[in-house]
């Protein structure tokens, strides 16, 4: 079953359950939720009008935890810590695994620099094993670790809830996309047109030439047909020997004796 399938079937299951339940009964399934190993998505949650009710209330900072998973980073954790219940130790490692989702989305090489940072690892064996048990055994990332080049290379990340206002972002660069896609498949239609078109005037040259070959052929056969009957005419029998026999040959007279 991949990720997005058991994601799926998890999120069913708890939204199901959070539907049934307001104010202090909400507080465990949002523990639950942000807690769960293999969830990384929480915006179907969110979205219930029950638990949009917690805002307000004794526990609307439970609300903030959902809302920091949904979007927010460890550094984000660390600068509300204040103000927000003190996470479990699965909720600490999933809000690490989401922070890698966040760098992910803006950059497909993360040096290891940044993440020791971003989440709060000290030594580099440290960030590699986090980064292959809990990050690619998991499933939500995909990529590779350069060592020589201190970096963590990710063709792949999953994707995170959309936060508030970024799908305005998101349909401004589509629209952006499709306008720049409409141009260029008008552009490729006119060069297609082109195409045609000189390939249509390419094939009536052609046609010409042709024709024009087939008339010089023509032509030159005529004159050799031509030529040849008239030196037929000139040199040629029956009509043009003369028979010196018959023609050329005098009657002989008789001598008649001549009388003396």
């Amino acid at each position: 079953m991949d990720i997005e399938q058991k994601q799926a079937e998890i999120i069913d299951q708890l939204v199901r359950r959070a539907s049934t339940c307001n104010d202090e009964s909400l507080v465990p399934i949002i523990v639950d939720a942000t807690s769960h190993p293999s969830l990384f998505a929480f915006s179907e949650i969110l979205a219930l009008p029950n638990v949009s009710q917690l805002e307000g209330t004794s526990n609307s900072v439970y609300l903030d935890v959902l809302r920091l998973f949904a979007h927010g980073t460890w550094a984000d954790y660390k600068c509300n810590a204040s103000r927000i219940p003190e996470l479990s130790p699965d909720q600490i490692l999933k809000l690490k695994q989401l922070t890698v989702l966040t760098l992910a989305e803006s950059n497909k090489v993360l040096p290891y620099d940044t993440l020791m940072v971003e989440l709060d690892v000290t030594n580099v064996r440290e960030l590699e094993d986090f980064l292959i048990n809990d990050c690619m055994y998991a499933g939500i990332v995909r990529g590779k670790l350069d060592q020589l080049k201190r970096c963590f290379e990710v063709p792949f990340a999953a994707g995170r809830d959309l936060r508030p206002g970024q799908l305005g972002n998101m349909l401004h660069t589509l629209s952006n996309w499709l306008n720049t896609s409409e141009n260029l498949l008008v552009s490729i239609q006119d060069k297609i047109k082109w195409a045609d078109n000189m390939s249509e005037m390419d094939k009536k040259h052609r046609k010409e030439a042709e024709e024009g070959v087939e008339e010089l052929k023509k032509s030159l056969s005529m004159k050799g047909d031509f030529g040849s009957r008239g030196h037929n005419d000139m040199f040629g029998e029956p009509s043009g020997v003369m028979n010196y026999q018959g023609d050329g040959m005098r009657t002989k007279r008789r001598r008649h004796p001549v009388r003396r």
